[in-house]
């Protein structure tokens, strides 16, 4: 349930109200906006009287939450939560773009991307560090000698760190690296990994498993939340389905079906969603016209020789246009993103 304090409730009232929650069992998150304090209770015993808190002073009303992700609800918080990544905010008025190679492969080839997506306006480097793949004979990735290099090389053009934790055992350190730890779609359930970063706080962002329904990658979401960091970002990147001329069936209404139903900022992933090159421009402008917090986007300096997911990986040239052309789409929906100028690096077509 969700306890939403008078706005000129004081400091005593919340607390008192806190430790009767808490007496009976509740896990008490606090949320505060411009006007007022709100209590979500998780939890408690199943004779505990919601009438007993509404009429404890500084209380304007007990709500109850029927969704059965109760932190990542709207009914907890009804405004939208904006997730600090150092000065970059993802879920604010501006459009926060993360673009870099699928796998970091070199110090010359994380340079070079780090720089062409700077160029292009994008705000976080992605790449990735260890690879989930679907066979072992594949690349797997350097390690933490692909988090040195990423960090160098994000650093080097003032940009963020956004690379994958695979393990609970890996959270420690791709922390050290990175400004946002992502988990994959393979680990979306994998309630161990969610819990131990539930405790971290390190901002996560969370793709949508391969097969989840937009329910349980809330759920997910919730496990992160409750155990005590509200810095999740989710990611819809694409769901499998009997179509298989595309990767994956890219669902770009979870974009609006996710802000009606949560709080948490949504961005979208067209490289994984369609598998394809030539369809990653396409709908990463349709997910920014549907309401998309941001873009994680593949880019590539050359993708044709690319150790991990070439085919979906788009040159910079291409990103420099992309870009250009959100920032025609971005205004048009109240948005705004970054305004530097595209340069023209002149790799690839």
């Amino acid at each position: 349930m969700v306890v939403v304090m008078e706005e000129r409730a004081s400091e005593e009232q919340i607390q008192r109200v806190i430790a009767h929650l808490v007496e009976h069992q509740f896990d008490v998150h606090r949320s505060t906006d411009q006007l007022r304090s709100m209590l979500g209770a998780v939890g408690g015993v199943r004779s505990f009287d919601a009438r007993l808190i509404e009429v404890m002073d500084g209380v304007q009303e007990v709500a109850r939450i029927t969704e059965p992700y109760k932190l990542a609800s709207r009914t907890f918080r009804p405004e939208n939560t904006t997730v600090p990544l150092g000065e970059v905010r993802v879920g604010g008025d501006e459009v926060i773009v993360m673009a870099g190679p699928c796998s970091v492969e070199t110090e010359e080839q994380i340079g070079a991307a780090a720089a062409a997506v700077k160029n292009a306006g994008a705000k976080v480097l992605r790449g990735g560090a260890f690879k989930p793949r679907s066979s072992p004979y594949s690349f797997q990735g350097l390690g933490e000698e692909a988090l040195r290099l990423m960090r160098a090389a994000a650093d080097a053009e003032g940009l963020k760190v956004v690379s994958e934790v695979m393990d609970v055992s890996q959270i420690e350190l791709v922390s050290r690296y990175a400004d946002i730890l992502q988990v994959g779609a393979r680990n979306m359930q994998n309630y161990s990994l969610l819990r131990e970063l539930g405790r971290s706080g390190t901002p996560i962002l969370l793709k949508r498993g391969i097969s989840a329904n937009i329910e349980e990658w809330l759920l997910s979401a919730e496990y992160l939340l409750s155990g005590g960091n509200p810095n999740v970002v989710l990611c819809e990147r694409g769901i499998r389905t009997f179509e298989n001329y595309t990767r994956n069936t890219m669902d770009i209404s979870a974009v609006p079906v996710v802000q009606k139903l949560s709080h948490l900022p949504i961005i979208a992933d067209p490289s994984h969603g369609t598998g394809l090159r030539d369809k990653v421009a396409p709908m990463a402008r349709a997910a920014i016209a549907a309401g998309a917090d941001g873009l994680i986007i593949e880019v590539h300096p050359d993708p044709d020789h690319a150790l991990s997911d070439g085919a979906q990986s788009i040159f910079p040239a291409q990103f420099d246009r992309l870009m250009a052309e959100l920032r025609i789409i971005a205004p048009a929906i109240g948005r705004s993103i970054c305004l530097e100028p595209a340069a023209y690096r002149g790799w690839g077509t």
